[in-house]
C-alpha cells in the first residue's frame, strides 16, 4: 500500500472520529523517521485512544499493521508507525506541550481535504458503531 493510500484511511478514520486539528506534514527530506507524519488531537484521553484505536482498526481492515505503537489506555500520546507513515494522536494540552508543528516547521503541509472532502463513494474504510 502506498502512503497516500495509507493517509487516505487515516485521516478519514480521524475525522470520522471528530479528532481536531489533523495534519500531514511531509518530512522526507527533513528526516529518516519516515515520510509523513499525520498529528491529530483528541478532547479527552479516551477521545484520543478512540482516534489512535479507529486508526488502526480502519488500516488493519485494508492488511496494514504498524511496525511500532506507543501509548496504552489513559496515555496522553499514541504513536502509530507504518514505516513510511507515523500517526501521531495527541491528548490536547500534550499536543501544545510538544508543538511538533513547530519541531518540524521545514515540512510541508498537506491539504487534507483532499481526503476528507471526496465523493462518499470514494470512501473504502469499513463502517464502525
Amino acid at each position: 500500500m502506498t502512503a497516500e493510500e495509507k493517509i487516505r484511511i487515516a485521516v478519514r478514520a480521524l475525522d470520522a472520529k471528530r479528532a481536531e486539528d489533523i495534519r500531514v506534514l511531509k518530512v522526507t527530506d527533513l528526516t529518516i523517521l519516515g515520510d509523513y507524519f499525520i498529528i491529530a488531537n483528541g478532547t479527552s484521553t479516551t477521545h484520543t485512544r478512540t482516534l489512535a484505536e479507529e486508526t488502526e482498526f480502519q488500516l488493519s481492515q485494508k492488511g496494514v499493521e504498524p511496525r511500532h505503537r506507543e501509548g496504552m489506555p489513559g496515555s496522553n500520546w499514541y504513536i502509530l508507525d507504518y514505516g513510511d507513515v507515523i500517526v501521531h494522536v495527541f491528548y490536547q494540552e500534550t499536543r501544545e506541550f510538544y508543538r511538533l508543528e513547530q519541531l518540524w516547521a521545514d515540512a510541508e503541509t498537506l491539504d487534507i481535504r483532499q481526503w476528507i472532502d471526496a465523493p462518499a463513494d470514494t470512501k473504502e474504510e469499513t463502517p464502525r458503531a
